[in-house]
């Protein structure tokens, strides 16, 4: 096998270059993931699905990097789903926007690679899902997050339902969802959604020292921890995510559920019916 030249990130898929994500090699085996659509808080569109998705593969490939810190350019981590993008999709289009989503979830989860969030603002709905999914969180202590989507007409789609009651138990996970309000970070830590509170100017310092921690361990080492410990929960988190997906799309032709991303973009309260 050819290794790879050392802080070499494997060439993207067919050649593509990354829009709404910044690839950073900061130090040997070390990769920064920064969400980069400032101009909207990081809010997850079509696009960035897509690329999210491809750079999960290409991490899952042989190469050279030992950790990954995936943070947020400006001041929010990620707002969540662009619903002004998904403002008039067709239910049709809703469901092709959204497999891609869950592509790239399930290969996130199954990245062999040790990947760490750097939570530096708001994390809500898809945003806190990404924050989840990874293996651990830091947050400044400013951040806030939260599961907003029950009050959109939606619920959560990016393993959400799974990760958060794993982190913070299930009442507390069902509190968090079902009356859709935001949290502060201090009870994020509180909670065990995320595992140190850090001051806004050095969180991505101390976020990097762990990550050359775990880079300066052996790597195969570290790989096979990962594995053993993911197994014993993935079967169950796979198929609880078929069941929230089964329940995600249920909601898709609704009129709550258009009528709460209407209302999110009039910036107005929703009016929801019920059907």
């Amino acid at each position: 096998m050819v290794m790879q030249k050392p802080d070499k990130l494997l060439p993207l898929v067919n050649g593509m270059k990354y829009t709404t994500l910044k690839c950073e090699n900061r130090a040997a085996g070390i990769l920064v993931v920064t969400l980069n659509r400032p101009e909207v808080r990081n809010a997850i569109n079509s696009t960035m699905m897509a690329e999210l998705l491809m750079l999960w593969q290409e991490l899952a490939e042989p190469n050279t990097v030992r950790s990954v810190v995936l943070t947020g350019e400006g001041k929010a981590f990620c707002a969540g789903a662009d619903l002004k993008e998904r403002n008039d999709l067709t239910v049709d289009e809703w469901r092709e926007h959204h497999v891609i989503l869950e592509r790239a979830m399930k290969a996130m989860i199954a990245c062999p690679v040790p990947i760490i969030a750097a939570v530096n603002g708001a994390a809500f709905g898809g945003g806190l899902e990404l924050a989840l999914a990874c293996d651990f969180a830091y947050a400044a202590s400013h951040a806030t997050l939260g599961m907003p989507e029950t009050t959109l007409g939606i619920m959560p789609g990016a393993m959400g339902t799974q990760n958060l009651p794993r982190a913070c138990g299930m009442r507390r996970a069902k509190e968090i969802c079902l009356t859709g309000g935001a949290f502060s970070a201090a009870e994020a830590l509180e909670w065990g959604v995320v595992n140190r509170l850090c001051d806004s100017e050095s969180l991505l310092d101390e976020v990097l020292d762990v990550a050359r921690k775990i880079a300066a361990n052996a790597p195969l080492a570290i790989r096979q921890v990962k594995k053993a410990m993911a197994a014993g929960e993935m079967a169950n988190q796979i198929a609880g995510y078929r069941i929230e997906l089964e329940a995600y799309y249920q909601l898709i032709p609704t009129a709550d559920r258009e009528e709460g991303i209407r209302a999110c973009n009039e910036k107005r309260k929703p009016q929801f019916l019920g059907r």
